[in-house]
């Protein structure tokens, strides 16, 4: 009896971990000529350790349950101990009954700079800054964790984003470009404020609705896309008071592709008025909504 215990016990642990993310991480330095590449294979080694390792939740999941996600860093340039790159963030999330991944975030953040020494420890302090690299990657944990969360049940991912947003301000006194106000409007300091403003709530709104239609579509598939198609039509109303939005960029970077995939086979709903809104929204895809087939 001991012994059934025990293995049960061991099953039990090793099936549920208190780790949340199972995250691809690449780093590219194709473009850095003459350099160590070991430094740079360590720095993918450790990265990779560090999210996947991390308790971010304190909840345990089954490795089935794990978010998957991906961080591909480009290095442009590296002086000594000092790199310059961009890192670009992508994240999906599993649709009921069946074996398709939906995408949640697809993030292009083009300032990242940071300090970094081959085989130095990663520690995640969330009540203050240690390095520009622990902290960036720790933001992004967390944005994808709340983005997650919000495609489930609206506004869960409240927490999460909150995290995300104390990181952004702690990392402010580090210096580095991307964190404030003052470096431009599509950064991360934009990122975490909007997502959590009462002005952009439409977007997560969106989130929910959007994804719970997804999650329907075995069993009422025009239902649910009817479902989609007003979830869509509801950035109207952001369009209306912040037109072309940084979020609303964001939201169509990840799903710019799939809505003309939902919208191009049966069965067939009236999308006149979603092409409409789509071109009005987000008209960068403009070229893309033409291929939404009437």
């Amino acid at each position: 009896m001991t012994k059934w215990i025990l293995f049960f016990t061991l099953t039990f642990f090793t099936t549920l971990q208190a780790q949340q993310l199972n995250c691809t991480i690449s780093v590219n330095s194709e473009r850095v000529a003459n350099t160590n590449q070991s430094v740079y294979k360590t720095l993918q080694t450790s990265l990779t350790e560090f999210v996947n390792k991390t308790d971010w939740t304190g909840k345990a999941l089954k490795q089935s349950e794990k978010i998957n996600c991906s961080m591909y860093i480009t290095i442009s340039s590296n002086n000594s101990d000092q790199f310059v790159a961009t890192i670009q963030v992508q994240s999906s999330r599993p649709i009921y009954n069946s074996s398709y991944a939906s995408p949640i975030l697809n993030f292009n953040d083009k300032d990242f700079n940071f300090r970094y020494i081959e085989f130095e420890n990663f520690i995640f302090n969330p009540n203050g800054f240690e390095s520009n690299l622990v902290s960036v990657v720790s933001f992004y944990a967390y944005v994808i964790l709340g983005l997650d969360a919000d495609s489930f049940v609206p506004k869960s991912g409240d927490s999460h984003l909150t995290m995300a947003q104390n990181i952004a301000n702690n990392a402010q006194q580090g210096g580095y470009k991307g964190w404030s106000q003052s470096d431009g409007f599509q950064n991360r300091y934009f990122l975490i404020n909007d997502l959590l403003s009462p002005t952009f709530s439409v977007i997560r709104s969106t989130i929910t609705d959007y994804h719970t239609g997804l999650d329907t579509m075995t069993k009422d598939l025009k239902g649910s896309k009817e479902k989609i198609k007003n979830s869509l039509i509801d950035l109207n109303k952001l369009y209306a008071a912040k037109p072309n939005a940084f979020l609303t960029r964001v939201f169509f970077d990840a799903k710019s592709d799939e809505i003309v995939s939902i919208f191009s086979g049966g069965p067939s709903v009236g999308i006149t008025d979603l092409v409409e809104s789509l071109n009005k929204t987000s008209p960068l895809n403009t070229s893309k909504w033409e291929n939404i087939k009437y």
